[in-house]
């Protein structure tokens, strides 16, 4: 006899945890950390805007991923997938329940956004909730950009450019050319870690017409791109160096670069693929915690 499926009521808190894709985080950690770091170039470190970014940044992508979880979910994209467990598409939990966990998410990201803009510029707290909306409208609303092939553009903007330039001005009050730097390579192997997950879900996007930059790549094309944005943040430790030449030691990723890389170079699918986002988010918090490090010791 199978197993009768679960109810939303038995949906326990690892399911809740796995719902939240922690190996996502990385994503929201890393680029307030090295836009830190590279404040700490022309700055003295404000430890508590620190903090409130971090809060921001991880509320964000919590709030992301129960949303496309959400709208995925009810739109049946999530009904025959190999990634993690999704709560809406599995029945666990009520769709409105985890929208609302989206909702609380976002809630807590713009408390600490509004703070984090009192203390250093009012007008960010209309850069925040731009953020928000672009979170929900990823997959949500009548008309997802993210259906449409541009999610990884979405994730550089917003987790590259917006978190670590944003990051740094919240310390200073300026930005610098080490900051670009650090965000367009933390933006651009963010957008990796998005890319590698549309890439295992290309049959089920294209069958349920998410068109996704995958999908509109192909197989073979994405593979490539995905290697050129994850190795973005070892060009951007070469371009640094010319004004902090300790930056190079961020070149140390390059031997998980590798080892992450592997499944994507020997042209695995499925199941095979999901290692490469656990692995390319820890590569992506290496770099960013060695560069910090290196920019504010240098």
């Amino acid at each position: 006899m199978s197993e009768a499926p679960k109810s939303p009521a038995t949906a326990s808190l690892s399911d809740w945890l796995e719902g939240a894709r922690p190996h996502t985080w990385a994503n929201a950690f890393a680029p307030v950390i090295v836009g830190v770091g590279a404040a700490s170039t022309h700055a003295p470190i404000i430890w508590g805007r620190a903090v409130l970014a971090l809060v921001v940044a991880w509320a964000l992508i919590v709030g992301v991923n129960f949303a496309n979880d959400y709208s995925d979910g009810i739109r049946g994209t999530d009904d025959d997938r190999s990634g993690p467990l999704r709560l809406t598409g599995s029945g666990l939990v009520e769709p409105k329940v985890v929208k609302y966990a989206a909702f609380g998410s976002f809630g807590v990201a713009g408390l600490a956004g509004v703070a984090l803009s009192l203390m250093s510029a009012w007008w960010l707290i209309l850069a925040g909730a731009l953020c928000i909306a672009a979170a929900w409208f990823y997959t949500g609303g009548k008309n997802p950009y993210g259906y449409r092939g541009l999610g990884e553009v979405s994730v550089f903007v917003f987790f590259g450019l917006v978190a670590v330039l944003g990051t740094e001005f919240t310390q200073t009050g300026s930005l610098s050319w080490v900051g670009l730097a650090c965000a367009i390579g933390i933006g651009s192997v963010s957008s990796a870690v998005n890319l590698a997950n549309n890439l295992r879900d290309i049959p089920t996007d294209a069958a349920t017409g998410k068109i996704t930059l995958a999908v509109r790549l192909g197989d073979f094309r994405t593979r490539i791109v995905w290697q050129i944005l994850s190795l973005m943040p070892a060009l951007a430790s070469i371009f640094i160096a010319f004004w902090r030449p300790w930056a190079l030691v961020g070149l140390l990723i390059v031997p998980l670069w590798v080892k992450a890389s592997e499944p994507i170079r020997t042209h695995r699918k499925g199941k095979e693929l999901i290692p490469v986002l656990g692995l390319t988010g820890k590569m992506m918090l290496a770099w960013s915690v060695i560069t910090a490090l290196a920019l504010a010791l240098s």
